[in-house]
Protein backbone atom coordinates (compact mmCIF):
# COMPACT_ATOMS: atom_id res chain seq x y z
CA UNK A 1 0.00 0.00 0.00
CA UNK A 2 1.52 3.29 -0.92
CA UNK A 3 1.89 6.56 1.28
CA UNK A 4 -1.23 8.11 -0.85
CA UNK A 5 -3.43 4.98 -0.36
CA UNK A 6 -2.85 4.77 3.17
CA UNK A 7 -3.54 8.64 4.21
CA UNK A 8 -6.64 8.26 2.21
CA UNK A 9 -7.68 5.41 4.25
CA UNK A 10 -6.85 6.74 7.75
CA UNK A 11 -8.83 9.81 6.47
CA UNK A 12 -12.06 7.91 5.84
CA UNK A 13 -11.55 5.81 9.00
CA UNK A 14 -11.61 9.19 10.73
CA UNK A 15 -14.14 10.83 9.16
CA UNK A 16 -16.24 7.33 10.14
CA UNK A 17 -15.05 7.16 13.48
CA UNK A 18 -16.24 11.03 13.95
CA UNK A 19 -19.58 9.82 12.74
CA UNK A 20 -20.28 7.32 14.90
CA UNK A 21 -18.87 9.03 18.16
CA UNK A 22 -21.91 11.76 16.64
CA UNK A 23 -24.15 9.32 16.66
CA UNK A 24 -23.48 7.46 20.14
CA UNK A 25 -22.94 10.41 21.55
CA UNK A 26 -27.07 11.03 22.30
CA UNK A 27 -27.72 7.58 23.61
CA UNK A 28 -24.78 8.28 25.90
CA UNK A 29 -25.38 11.50 27.54
CA UNK A 30 -29.46 9.53 27.40
CA UNK A 31 -28.00 6.87 29.70
CA UNK A 32 -25.96 9.18 31.51
CA UNK A 33 -28.60 11.68 32.20
CA UNK A 34 -30.96 9.15 33.62
CA UNK A 35 -28.39 8.25 36.40
CA UNK A 36 -28.13 11.83 37.77
CA UNK A 37 -30.08 13.84 40.06
CA UNK A 38 -32.42 16.38 38.81
CA UNK A 39 -29.49 19.84 40.08
CA UNK A 40 -26.90 17.37 37.84
CA UNK A 41 -29.19 16.96 34.91
CA UNK A 42 -30.52 21.00 34.67
CA UNK A 43 -26.15 22.35 35.42
CA UNK A 44 -25.66 24.59 32.48
CA UNK A 45 -22.03 23.56 32.75
CA UNK A 46 -21.04 21.99 29.82
CA UNK A 47 -18.21 19.91 30.91
CA UNK A 48 -20.46 18.40 33.63
CA UNK A 49 -20.51 14.85 32.08
CA UNK A 50 -20.75 12.18 34.06
CA UNK A 51 -22.71 12.38 37.35
CA UNK A 52 -21.37 12.58 40.76
CA UNK A 53 -23.03 9.58 42.50
CA UNK A 54 -25.21 6.94 40.32
CA UNK A 55 -29.01 7.07 40.74
CA UNK A 56 -29.96 3.66 40.05
CA UNK A 57 -33.51 4.84 41.85
CA UNK A 58 -34.65 6.76 39.16
CA UNK A 59 -35.37 3.51 37.13
CA UNK A 60 -36.95 2.07 39.97
CA UNK A 61 -39.43 4.86 39.95
CA UNK A 62 -40.22 5.38 36.77
CA UNK A 63 -40.70 1.52 37.05
CA UNK A 64 -43.05 1.76 40.20
CA UNK A 65 -44.76 5.13 38.42
CA UNK A 66 -45.57 3.24 35.07
CA UNK A 67 -46.70 -0.31 33.92
CA UNK A 68 -43.81 -0.90 31.89
CA UNK A 69 -45.38 -4.60 31.46
CA UNK A 70 -48.36 -3.78 30.16
CA UNK A 71 -47.04 -1.37 27.72
CA UNK A 72 -44.34 -3.93 26.65
CA UNK A 73 -47.01 -5.97 25.71
CA UNK A 74 -49.27 -3.78 24.11
CA UNK A 75 -46.17 -2.38 21.82
CA UNK A 76 -44.89 -5.61 20.90
CA UNK A 77 -48.58 -7.13 20.35
CA UNK A 78 -48.94 -4.12 18.12
CA UNK A 79 -45.63 -4.53 16.45
CA UNK A 80 -46.22 -8.43 15.65
CA UNK A 81 -49.83 -7.69 14.32
CA UNK A 82 -48.86 -5.09 11.79
CA UNK A 83 -45.74 -6.91 10.71
CA UNK A 84 -48.06 -10.38 10.33
CA UNK A 85 -50.72 -8.07 8.63
CA UNK A 86 -48.51 -5.87 6.82
CA UNK A 87 -46.00 -8.17 5.34
CA UNK A 88 -48.55 -10.64 4.17
CA UNK A 89 -51.27 -8.06 2.44
CA UNK A 90 -48.17 -6.08 1.12
CA UNK A 91 -46.58 -9.23 -0.31
CA UNK A 92 -49.66 -10.86 -2.25
CA UNK A 93 -50.41 -6.65 -4.03
CA UNK A 94 -46.96 -6.71 -4.62
CA UNK A 95 -46.76 -10.04 -6.84
CA UNK A 96 -49.71 -8.70 -8.25
CA UNK A 97 -48.51 -5.68 -9.44
CA UNK A 98 -45.74 -7.58 -10.84
CA UNK A 99 -46.35 -10.22 -12.06
CA UNK A 100 -49.72 -10.81 -12.94
CA UNK A 101 -51.52 -8.78 -15.58
CA UNK A 102 -55.27 -7.49 -15.11
CA UNK A 103 -57.28 -4.39 -16.27
CA UNK A 104 -56.39 -1.37 -14.60
CA UNK A 105 -52.97 -2.64 -13.03
CA UNK A 106 -50.96 0.94 -13.58
CA UNK A 107 -53.93 2.80 -12.53
CA UNK A 108 -54.36 1.34 -9.16
CA UNK A 109 -50.59 0.55 -8.98
CA UNK A 110 -50.33 4.41 -9.04
CA UNK A 111 -52.75 5.02 -6.25
CA UNK A 112 -50.13 3.15 -4.10
CA UNK A 113 -47.20 5.64 -4.71
CA UNK A 114 -50.11 8.64 -4.41
CA UNK A 115 -50.66 7.00 -0.88
CA UNK A 116 -47.04 6.97 -0.34
CA UNK A 117 -46.43 10.41 -1.78
CA UNK A 118 -49.18 12.49 0.53
CA UNK A 119 -48.52 13.07 4.28
CA UNK A 120 -49.75 10.28 6.75
CA UNK A 121 -51.64 12.60 8.68
CA UNK A 122 -54.43 13.40 5.91
CA UNK A 123 -55.42 9.65 6.79
CA UNK A 124 -55.96 10.24 10.60
CA UNK A 125 -59.27 11.74 10.42
CA UNK A 126 -60.93 9.16 8.16
CA UNK A 127 -59.18 6.27 9.97
CA UNK A 128 -59.84 7.28 13.89
CA UNK A 129 -63.96 8.00 12.22
CA UNK A 130 -63.60 4.21 10.83
CA UNK A 131 -61.87 3.24 14.05
CA UNK A 132 -65.09 4.95 16.13
CA UNK A 133 -67.96 3.49 14.59
CA UNK A 134 -66.43 0.03 14.71
CA UNK A 135 -66.10 0.36 18.07
CA UNK A 136 -62.47 -0.58 18.43
CA UNK A 137 -61.24 2.53 20.33
CA UNK A 138 -58.38 1.79 23.56
CA UNK A 139 -57.64 -1.56 21.96
CA UNK A 140 -55.08 -3.43 20.30
CA UNK A 141 -56.75 -3.62 17.00
CA UNK A 142 -57.48 0.07 17.13
CA UNK A 143 -53.36 0.41 16.70
CA UNK A 144 -53.61 -2.07 14.33
CA UNK A 145 -55.96 -0.49 12.00
CA UNK A 146 -53.29 1.93 10.21
CA UNK A 147 -50.57 -0.89 9.17
CA UNK A 148 -52.96 -3.67 7.79
CA UNK A 149 -51.78 -3.04 4.59
CA UNK A 150 -48.42 -0.86 3.81
CA UNK A 151 -47.85 0.87 0.43
CA UNK A 152 -44.38 1.27 1.08
CA UNK A 153 -44.15 -2.64 1.70
CA UNK A 154 -46.11 -3.03 -1.55
CA UNK A 155 -43.77 -0.94 -3.53
CA UNK A 156 -40.44 -2.65 -1.77
CA UNK A 157 -41.62 -5.71 -2.62
CA UNK A 158 -42.52 -5.64 -6.10
CA UNK A 159 -38.96 -4.33 -7.08
CA UNK A 160 -37.97 -7.98 -5.67
CA UNK A 161 -40.49 -9.49 -7.20
CA UNK A 162 -39.82 -7.61 -10.56
CA UNK A 163 -36.23 -8.97 -10.28
CA UNK A 164 -37.22 -12.84 -10.60
CA UNK A 165 -36.81 -14.74 -13.86
CA UNK A 166 -39.98 -15.34 -15.59
CA UNK A 167 -39.03 -18.83 -16.28
CA UNK A 168 -39.80 -20.09 -12.80
CA UNK A 169 -43.52 -19.44 -13.37
CA UNK A 170 -43.13 -20.51 -16.55
CA UNK A 171 -41.60 -24.46 -15.02
CA UNK A 172 -44.58 -24.08 -12.15
CA UNK A 173 -47.34 -23.72 -14.66
CA UNK A 174 -45.80 -26.45 -16.64
CA UNK A 175 -45.67 -28.61 -13.25
CA UNK A 176 -49.37 -28.13 -12.20
CA UNK A 177 -49.19 -25.21 -10.24
CA UNK A 178 -51.89 -22.54 -10.02
CA UNK A 179 -51.50 -19.03 -9.19
CA UNK A 180 -51.50 -18.95 -6.01
CA UNK A 181 -49.61 -22.52 -5.22
CA UNK A 182 -47.13 -20.22 -7.58
CA UNK A 183 -46.93 -17.61 -5.36
CA UNK A 184 -47.09 -19.38 -2.31
CA UNK A 185 -44.64 -22.49 -2.93
CA UNK A 186 -42.25 -20.87 -5.73
CA UNK A 187 -41.84 -16.48 -5.90
CA UNK A 188 -42.58 -16.38 -2.19
CA UNK A 189 -39.81 -18.20 -0.43
CA UNK A 190 -37.93 -16.52 -3.20
CA UNK A 191 -38.04 -13.00 -1.67
CA UNK A 192 -36.88 -13.84 1.82
CA UNK A 193 -34.55 -10.89 2.26
CA UNK A 194 -37.12 -8.67 1.30
CA UNK A 195 -39.74 -9.94 3.64
CA UNK A 196 -36.92 -9.81 6.76
CA UNK A 197 -36.17 -6.49 5.72
CA UNK A 198 -39.64 -5.20 5.20
CA UNK A 199 -40.52 -7.21 8.57
CA UNK A 200 -38.20 -5.19 10.59
CA UNK A 201 -38.79 -1.48 8.88
CA UNK A 202 -42.58 -2.27 9.99
CA UNK A 203 -41.38 -2.86 13.37
CA UNK A 204 -39.27 -0.02 13.48
CA UNK A 205 -41.86 2.26 11.79
CA UNK A 206 -44.77 0.35 14.50
CA UNK A 207 -42.20 1.33 17.55
CA UNK A 208 -41.81 5.10 17.05
CA UNK A 209 -45.38 5.07 16.40
CA UNK A 210 -46.78 8.19 18.18
CA UNK A 211 -49.56 9.94 16.66
CA UNK A 212 -52.09 7.51 16.13
CA UNK A 213 -51.66 5.63 19.53
CA UNK A 214 -51.84 9.01 21.59
CA UNK A 215 -55.29 9.98 19.24
CA UNK A 216 -56.57 6.75 19.24
CA UNK A 217 -56.17 5.17 22.96
CA UNK A 218 -56.49 7.00 25.32
CA UNK A 219 -56.81 4.93 28.44
CA UNK A 220 -53.60 4.31 30.00
CA UNK A 221 -54.08 0.34 29.72
CA UNK A 222 -54.20 0.32 26.20
CA UNK A 223 -51.47 2.81 25.60
CA UNK A 224 -47.91 2.12 23.98
CA UNK A 225 -44.27 2.78 24.59
CA UNK A 226 -44.06 5.69 22.56
CA UNK A 227 -47.38 7.37 23.57
CA UNK A 228 -46.79 6.46 27.37
CA UNK A 229 -43.46 8.40 27.44
CA UNK A 230 -45.23 12.04 25.80
CA UNK A 231 -47.50 11.68 28.73
CA UNK A 232 -44.55 11.11 31.50
CA UNK A 233 -43.85 14.97 31.06
CA UNK A 234 -45.51 17.51 33.57
CA UNK A 235 -47.39 20.48 32.33
CA UNK A 236 -45.25 22.27 34.84
CA UNK A 237 -41.91 20.73 35.11
CA UNK A 238 -40.15 17.72 33.49
CA UNK A 239 -37.75 15.21 35.91
CA UNK A 240 -35.25 14.94 33.04
CA UNK A 241 -33.64 11.86 34.93
CA UNK A 242 -36.65 9.87 35.24
CA UNK A 243 -37.95 10.40 32.23
CA UNK A 244 -34.20 9.78 30.37
CA UNK A 245 -34.58 6.37 32.67
CA UNK A 246 -38.34 5.74 30.92
CA UNK A 247 -36.25 6.18 27.32
CA UNK A 248 -33.40 3.64 28.47
CA UNK A 249 -36.09 1.18 29.37
CA UNK A 250 -38.35 2.00 26.03
CA UNK A 251 -35.41 1.88 23.66
CA UNK A 252 -33.86 -1.67 24.33
CA UNK A 253 -36.19 -3.76 22.80
CA UNK A 254 -35.15 -1.87 19.25
CA UNK A 255 -31.75 -1.96 20.21
CA UNK A 256 -32.12 -5.68 20.95
CA UNK A 257 -33.90 -6.36 17.66
CA UNK A 258 -31.68 -5.49 15.68
CA UNK A 259 -28.61 -6.66 17.22
CA UNK A 260 -30.41 -9.86 16.16
CA UNK A 261 -31.21 -8.97 12.60
CA UNK A 262 -28.77 -6.64 11.62
CA UNK A 263 -27.73 -9.39 8.68
CA UNK A 264 -30.97 -10.03 7.90
CA UNK A 265 -31.62 -6.26 7.63
CA UNK A 266 -28.51 -5.21 5.96
CA UNK A 267 -29.17 -8.75 3.11
CA UNK A 268 -32.67 -6.92 2.60
CA UNK A 269 -31.27 -3.00 1.35
CA UNK A 270 -27.63 -4.32 -0.21
CA UNK A 271 -29.55 -7.24 -2.40
CA UNK A 272 -32.15 -8.00 -5.39
CA UNK A 273 -35.22 -10.41 -5.59
CA UNK A 274 -32.63 -12.49 -7.79
CA UNK A 275 -30.43 -13.10 -5.54
CA UNK A 276 -30.55 -15.82 -2.60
Amino acid sequence: MTQKNRVSTLFVHAVLLLGAAIMVLPFLWMVLTSLKTVTESTSMNPFYFFPSRVMWENYSEVWRQTDFLRLYWNTFAMMALRVLCGVTFSAMAAYAFARLKFPGRSFFFSLVLFQMMVPTQIFIIPQYLMVDQLGLRNTILALLFPGLVSAFGTFLLRQFFMGLPKELEEAAKLDGCNIGQTFLYVMLPLVRSGLAALSIFTALFSFKDLMWPLIVNTDSSAATLSSALAKIQSAFAVHYPELMAASVLAIWPMLALFMLFQKQFIEGIATSGGKL
